[in-house]
């Protein structure tokens, strides 16, 4: 008779793993799907905001099995800081022509013109006025619900937030003011001027969206795999060398293999040292990682002025 070692009866074999992991990827997705059609049956006048990034294109899939291609409800909205990197936008402005969906984009830059925003100098990182421009967006288009693909495991005010989140007329965040959401019930009633940032994939992790990715072969923006890029080393992070983001003095430019694991304002975003040339790469790589993805990541989350609970308060995303 021959007895299997105890050891051997608690290793799950390859197949019980992929079930256990569909098991919970379909949960995930069940619960933005429902949360998807929620919005666009409690709000008259929603949007979903579309960069590009590879958590709203998990977004945008999921919306599109929420209400099929061609027929997703509520209009795409970019803001632009004018600093963005190409591949992003063109695959932005690709994956909106594909679905059939309306794009709205709307540019720091305009508000430069207008003198609502203004720099304090040519060089300044245009990421934090972000917060005007969709402001204006919100007044010009009167969106009641603006739909983000924030996770509650990026940063720590991203942490505090509600799956539905409330903003007064002033389009600021109040942490201790949200609605409790208990048994999955919303609260969605709003008083005019007011508006809900909705979160549909805030109990994701980083690690579950590229598993969505590899499962569902989500096509994403070519900088996400490893690359060849000129980068310097500045304060613990890989600074891309761009027209934007030159070398100082004191640096040595060098070319390495890197991905970036978030994307942004160029001025703001940097890669990570990586040879993933493939989602099921990426999520060998994610399970390694011991630092969240913005910390890795992200110069302008590495000052307290710039914190992402102040600009939140003052109408970040």
């Amino acid at each position: 008779m021959n007895a299997r070692t105890e050891p051997d009866l608690l290793l799950p074999t390859t197949d019980a793993l992929s079930r256990l992991s569909n098991t919970h990827l379909d949960a995930l997705e069940e619960e933005t799907i429902f949360i998807l059609r929620e919005v666009a049956a409690s709000f008259e006048r929603p949007t979903l905001l579309f960069s590009g990034g590879k958590d709203s294109l998990v977004l945008l899939k999921c919306a599109e099995k929420a209400f099929g291609v061609g027929r997703i409800p509520y209009p795409l909205l970019m803001i632009d800081t004018g600093h963005n990197f190409p591949e992003v936008t063109d695959f932005r402005d690709q994956r909106a022509k594909e679905l059939g969906a309306e794009l709205i984009v709307r540019s720091v830059e305009d508000s430069m013109k207008r003198g609502t925003v203004r720099l304090a100098h040519p060089g300044e990182s245009r990421n934090v006025h972000q917060s005007v421009t969709l402001l204006e967006a919100i007044e010009e288009f009167r969106f009641d619900a603006l739909i983000g693909g924030a996770r509650r495991d990026e940063e720590k005010a991203r942490a505090k937030e509600r799956i539905f989140s409330h903003r007064d007329s002033f389009g600021q965040w109040q942490p201790k003011d949200q609605r409790p959401e208990l048994w999955t019930l919303f609260n969605t009633r709003l008083a005019p001027g007011e508006h809900f940032r909705v979160f549909p994939i805030s109990n994701w992790t980083e690690l579950d969206v590229w598993q969505y990715i590899e499962r569902e072969h989500i096509a994403l923006p070519s900088i996400y795999y490893t690359h060849k890029r000129e980068v310097v080393e500045r304060r613990g992070l890989l600074v891309p060398v761009t027209e934007l983001t030159p070398p100082r003095d004191d640096e040595k430019v060098e070319v390495r293999d890197v991905r970036f694991r978030t994307v942004g304002d160029i001025t703001c975003t940097c890669p990570v040292e990586s040879l993933a040339a493939d989602a099921a790469d990426v999520v060998v790589e994610t399970l390694a990682a011991d630092v969240s993805e913005r910390g890795a990541t992200r110069m302008d989350d590495k000052t307290s002025e710039a914190s992402m609970e102040k600009r939140k308060k003052d109408g970040y995303f």
